[in-house]
């Protein structure tokens, strides 16, 4: 039975880190996907499939014998190879929220945990990290129309959940900037809307979290025709950067250089253009009074 995990590396990227591992040992090894897989007993698309994660779960007893036919002899890093394996075939604590989580959500939430800087963009409304509940509620109500007010509720209570992350031992370093369409949209009523807007100004002032705002005073910017994105950065070498982009039905995770650069570059002139943070906060006192 696969247990639960805490762990903050999120176990789907922890498989992706292992599956970077066997493939430079692998090629260390002089080995191709074919010779790898018979000297084991499987197939060259198996072996693929785990160096790229795309296995459910990564079996010991293979991942054992990768590590023999790649020459690893030291037992101390056995140990710790096979003690990740057994961390990453475990269960995120989202597992149990699987009845109101998509697969895309699920993927977006695991590099959430895993990562050590969250960078964002908004430009329709707060993102989920930085929501207060009754403004989550009034909006997976929206987004949610058919959603049944117990199916709502879940979403609601796995959307405060993943706030968690924020109060940890350890925190992400986050990093948003918020057009000011996300704001000037009432979402849940004009008291919910001034309780979120506090919420941003109360967690701004954390020293792992910054809240930019996008004035539409400062014009057109470089992110206009984007949909909402979140680039992630990961500890772990093996990880190059990944961006998450938001969609009506699903979402796209770019992690090819060519494809992230546009992105990054894209937030770094944001943060430049976007009123500084202590001009933010002035912003978010102003919109506040309007409601």
């Amino acid at each position: 039975m696969t247990t639960e995990t805490d762990w903050g590396g999120a176990p789907s990227v922890l498989r992706m880190i292992l599956g970077r591992r066997l493939e430079r040992l692998r090629v260390r090894a002089g080995l191709g996907y074919a010779e790898a897989g018979a000297a084991i007993g499987v197939s060259h698309s198996t072996i693929r499939r785990m160096e790229a994660a795309k296995v459910a779960r990564l079996r010991l007893t293979d991942a054992e014998k990768l590590l023999q036919v790649y020459g690893m002899t030291d037992p101390h890093e056995i140990d710790t190879f096979l003690r990740s394996v057994r961390e990453a075939n475990k269960r995120g604590w989202w597992h149990g929220y699987r009845d109101v989580l998509p697969d895309w959500g699920a993927a977006h939430l695991s590099l959430e945990q895993a990562a050590e800087r969250i960078r964002g963009y908004e430009n329709q409304c707060v993102p989920g990290l930085l929501q207060t509940e009754d403004y989550a509620r009034a909006l997976l109500r929206a987004t949610h129309p058919g959603a049944s007010a117990e199916v709502t509720e879940r979403r609601v209570a796995l959307r405060m959940r993943r706030q968690w992350l924020l109060a940890g031992a350890e925190p992400p370093r986050v990093w948003v900037v918020l057009d000011e369409t996300a704001l000037r949209r009432t979402v849940g009523g004009s008291g919910a809307m001034r309780a979120q807007i506090d919420h941003l100004v109360e967690i701004g002032r954390l020293p792992h979290v910054t809240v930019q705002l996008m004035p539409f005073a400062h014009g057109p910017h470089p992110a206009m025709s984007a949909a909402a994105y979140h680039l992630f950065r990961f500890r772990a070498r093996e990880l190059s950067d990944i961006v998450h982009v938001d969609g009506l039905l699903g979402a796209v995770h770019l992690d090819k250089p060519e494809h992230v650069e546009p992105y990054r570059e894209a937030l770094d002139r944001l943060a430049v253009q976007a009123a500084p943070v202590t001009r933010t906060e002035s912003l978010l006192g102003a919109i506040r009074k309007e409601l």
